[in-house]
């Protein structure tokens, strides 16, 4: 009796102890209060061209930007490694693509093309479009593709801090997203994974948790003129949850290798990637950071506490 006693009593503690646990919050787990506003500030697409690089790494410069990603195959993809290796304090993930969206500057897989047919175009290149990808990529050939993504940039020296997604494409199945969680387990890296996609899947904690921190407030706006920027950021801001929120900007400086990569786009174009750039590195920015106590924070701390 009371051997069944003693053993009740440590299931309990057990019970009571994961229960604790599970209720602490991000923010408790980095060392802030329960309630804080935690804010990953992000920078897509580095790799895809030599602006793109040049203006994220200025942004890490001047502490502007907390985290960024980097698109495997794009041609200038080694060009950021190899600044990244020189900055081992910079945040850096992995982009993972299977699109190549622009009109004249395209790009194709890691693999070679007789490996990932379903994935290329009838020129040989990634699709334009995410609709593209869902509707005929072979699921097997993805994850070969996503997995030589990750190979090549831990092979290169880069210790990915997290995994995103390029024009969201991993996200836009079931069948996707489950792959897009498994990659992260078996490269035991945190997935980008926001609320909206929790429950629009819904997955359960159980499958993410081990992986993840969900994304609370998933924060971007595009295609806005600067001089509506205070008007249009301040609200995000203003109502942001308690939790942990990313705001995704995409940086590059309006020149001519930009405008040339972004024509016929209304939408992350030239002008707005330079708008990007400037708005994120104004004193503007920091201060409403300030204004709304809200704490800036990068993946590889997420990182530490999924990975102790």
């Amino acid at each position: 009796m009371k051997n069944y006693r003693f053993g009740l009593f440590l299931a309990l503690v057990f019970f009571s102890a994961n229960t604790i646990f599970a209720q602490t919050t991000i923010a408790e787990k980095l060392g802030f209060e329960k309630d804080a506003k935690l804010l990953i500030i992000h920078a897509d697409d580095a790799g895809m061209c030599n602006s793109e690089n040049m203006a994220t790494e200025a942004a890490f410069d001047k502490g502007a930007i907390s985290s960024t990603s980097i698109m495997m195959p794009c041609p200038w993809s080694d060009d950021f490694i190899a600044w990244a290796l020189k900055h081992p304090d910079a945040d850096v993930g992995i982009h993972l693509t299977l699109t190549a969206e622009w009109e004249h500057y395209r790009w194709k897989g890691i693999l070679q093309s007789d490996k990932i047919p379903s994935l290329l175009d009838k020129d040989g290149y990634l699709p334009h479009t995410s609709a593209e990808v869902v509707k005929q990529a072979n699921l097997k050939e993805v994850e070969a593709e996503l997995r030589a993504q990750i190979e090549r940039a831990i092979a290169l020296g880069i210790k990915p801090s997290h995994l995103d997604t390029h024009m969201a494409v991993p996200l836009l199945s079931s069948e996707l997203i489950h792959l897009y969680i498994k990659l992260g387990k078996v490269y035991n890296i945190p997935v980008m994974l926001s609320r909206r996609m929790v429950n629009k899947y819904d997955l359960s904690e159980e499958e993410y948790s081990k992986v993840t921190s969900v994304i609370e407030n998933l924060l971007f706006l595009k295609g806005l003129p600067s001089d509506k920027w205070k008007k249009e950021y301040r609200p995000l801001f203003e109502n942001m949850k308690p939790g942990l929120g990313q705001l995704i900007f995409h940086l590059a400086f309006d020149n001519e290798e930009i405008q040339a990569i972004t024509v016929n786009h209304t939408v992350a174009n030239s002008t707005s990637r330079q708008n990007d750039y400037d708005f994120i590195t104004s004193e503007l920015f920091q201060s409403m950071l300030k204004e709304y106590n809200i704490h800036v924070i990068k993946w590889g701390d997420i990182q530490k506490v999924l990975y102790k």
